[in-house]
């Protein structure tokens, strides 16, 4: 069940792609408000250069003033296809560049997944109260990791030197974590 919060937001994310669409200024200024932070971030992780990343940010709500009619909430939530276009728009940048991702895979921060991630599915338990109390059951160290992963939205990286921990033993810590979490909201 989604929660009333996310799902009110994805209502509203619906209902502004849909005015956008028939040319609502207005419209497109609420979806850039509620989208911003989160699609420069999708830009920032592969471009790795913040002006960069803001050059493409812009490049993807070009689209979506021109493509907002070809949104279809029947076949993603709106978060999941304004960061695909945001996705697609960095890596044909990164391309267009003569540039290409020669990171080792070990050393990406989040791998790409276009299914609904961590936070998303804590978005669309029961209520918050529910995410509160299974957060709290989680060990006080791995409830930390969690809380400012997802909500103060730190990188895997960020989370490692903070904690003074390998990243992997932090991807591994949240990764078990959103498997606790993820089994005591079902």
């Amino acid at each position: 069940m989604i929660s009333k919060a996310g799902d009110s937001e994805q209502s509203l994310l619906i209902a502004a792609l849909q005015r956008v669409a028939s040319g609502d200024k207005l419209a497109f200024r609420e979806v850039y408000r509620r989208t911003c932070a989160r699609l420069l971030g999708v830009c920032m992780r592969i471009s790795a250069d913040r002006q960069e990343a803001e050059d493409v940010l812009q490049e993807v709500y070009v689209t979506v003033w021109q493509k907002a009619a070809m949104f279809d909430p029947a076949r993603a939530s709106p978060i999941t296809w304004l960061a695909a276009l945001a996705r697609n728009r960095a890596i044909d940048r990164l391309r267009a560049n003569g540039r290409r991702i020669t990171t080792p895979i070990e050393s990406i921060d989040e791998p790409a997944d276009e299914s609904a991630g961590a936070l998303e599915q804590l978005l669309e338990a029961e209520s918050e109260h529910d995410i509160t109390v299974c957060i709290e059951e989680l060990a006080k160290a791995d409830a930390v990791l969690v809380r400012t992963a997802f909500f103060q939205q730190a990188t895997y990286a960020e989370l490692a030197t903070r904690s003074d921990m390998p990243l992997g033993t932090v991807k591994s810590r949240i990764r078990r974590a959103l498997i606790k979490l993820k089994a005591c909201l079902s």
